[in-house]
């Protein structure tokens, strides 16, 4: 079974399983690999965490039950696990954009969340290049952010903080804060995850001496780290490349390597030279179990 199988295997169970409790344990088993490993590669590949993908396919399949099938709101608001049918309603507005009970009148307007299937693509990329290395603790400072996990939103939260901080000054203001020439890349680290939402940080290796105030602190304990590069690019381009090689990374290079995600935070590198960007993304791994 490839590794685009044991992904489908994987939403095949939550679809068998969607009027139940979803055991996040059993659909990672299908993916052959960690629970933490299954919810960090489904968001990178669909841009939405599993929770939100259930949450939307719960309410994509009770706006069927209740056009085509006439069951009651509050029978409808069990099925799919909503505590009370009030809970329900507000669920089924924020996606449909109407009340349930209005779902039965002829021509009304409802959302559908299709099941997913992955398909391998191939499109011409080549090896993935990378390095494992073990590093010792080691500690970061810079601006953090929360980040919300939604396929129409993330990247452009990043995009936006980036842009804020560096037109109100506050990069530059970092960089000589640390006392670091101005033209070194700052880096990012990502962490603290959430079905839903994660941390974010424009950050360097803090100095020597203290951290300035202001700054948020994140200690990286000692870890085995997988570092992947991406190939030489604009800058206009990192956002594609880096967001391909992560694609990349999670569907080829982990289902072979005899490894799987660690917890603890992720980083990407930056460096420049001319105009032409180089990325280096930096995952903490461990050895894979047997699932």
């Amino acid at each position: 079974m490839n590794s685009m199988e044991r992904i489908n295997s994987a939403i095949d169970y939550v679809e068998a399983h969607i009027t139940e409790e979803i055991d996040f344990q059993q659909v990672a088993r299908r993916a052959y690999c960690s629970a933490y490993h299954f919810q960090r590669m489904f968001s990178y590949i669909t841009d939405i965490s599993i929770s939100e993908y259930i949450r939307r396919r719960r309410l994509t399949l009770a706006a069927f039950d209740l056009r085509e099938g006439g069951e009651k709101v509050i029978d409808v608001a069990a099925k799919y696990r909503y505590k009370s049918p009030e809970a329900f309603s507000r669920a089924f507005k924020s996606m449909h954009g109407i009340m349930p009970t209005l779902a039965r009148n002829p021509g009304t307007s409802l959302k559908a969340y299709p099941k997913l299937s992955f398909h391998m693509s191939m499109d011409g990329d080549s090896e993935i290049s990378y390095r494992i290395m073990q590093k010792p603790a080691f500690e970061v400072c810079g601006i953090k952010t929360d980040i919300i996990v939604d396929s129409e939103r993330t990247n452009a939260q990043i995009t936006k903080f980036w842009d804020d901080n560096i037109g109100s000054g506050a990069v530059a203001q970092f960089h000589r804060d640390i006392r670091l020439d101005y033209n070194t890349p700052l880096n990012a680290a990502l962490f603290n995850y959430s079905p839903r939402m994660f941390s974010y940080m424009i950050c360097y290796d803090s100095p020597s001496s203290n951290v300035p105030p202001g700054y948020f602190v994140l200690p990286v304990p000692s870890l085995t780290w997988a570092v992947f590069f991406t190939d030489k690019h604009a800058g206009s381009e990192t956002t594609r490349v880096v967001r391909r090689l992560r694609e990349r990374i999670f569907l080829e290079w982990f289902p072979t390597s005899g490894y799987t995600q660690a917890e603890g935070p992720e980083f990407e590198m930056f460096s420049q030279d001319k105009g032409i960007f180089c990325v280096e993304v930096w995952i903490p791994i461990t050895k894979a179990d047997r699932y």
